[in-house]
């Protein structure tokens, strides 16, 4: 019997789902199948569009089982590494205003969130399933990019491979 392989980096995942995210759900499904068989310690978490107060673990039960966002950031160490996947297309005003949200009225901004998950992982990427010349042009793409210090990655090969090392660094 062979011995396992899998990576021991921690890792939290979260997945956007929903709206324009719709075309790119075999490819996340993929992905997070590979992620778990490639990571020993991993934990996954959808979110739409962007990070808030509430995220959760089963899309079919978004309303009815949300977890705070604040019981996520305190209950994995800061040691574990972040991948959000999703194509970060939204209004800006869901990233910068109180009440963006277009699911419900968020008490802050998401990018107090990003910037509050920031602030405690030191390793964060971002995987964008959207072709990459395409994301100068879509606004909020563009602040995504600049609240993580441009560690957005096309969903790609090449760009898991560049993710990655960005994280094990």
């Amino acid at each position: 019997m062979r011995p396992e392989r899998r990576n021991t980096i921690k890792v939290l995942i979260f997945f956007d789902v929903g709206g324009s995210m719709d075309p790119f759900i075999r490819i996340s499904e993929e992905l997070f199948s590979a992620a778990r068989a490639e990571f020993k310690h991993m934990e996954y978490f959808y979110f739409h569009n962007c990070l808030y107060d509430y995220v959760w673990k089963d899309n079919r039960r978004r309303w009815a089982e949300k977890t705070p966002t604040w019981d996520v950031l305190h209950k994995y160490p800061h040691d574990y590494k972040v991948i959000f996947v999703g194509d970060a297309s939204m209004s800006p005003y869901e990233i910068t205003v109180p009440g963006g949200s277009v699911e419900y009225f968020n008490e802050e901004a998401g990018a107090v969130w990003m910037q509050r998950l920031t602030n405690i992982y030191e390793r964060v990427v971002w995987l964008n399933p959207v072709r990459k010349d395409s994301w100068d042009y879509v606004p909020s793409t563009q602040l995504i990019r600049e609240l993580l210090g441009d560690r957005m990655y096309p969903l790609t090969l090449g760009g898991i491979e560049k993710a990655m090392t960005e994280l094990k660094r």
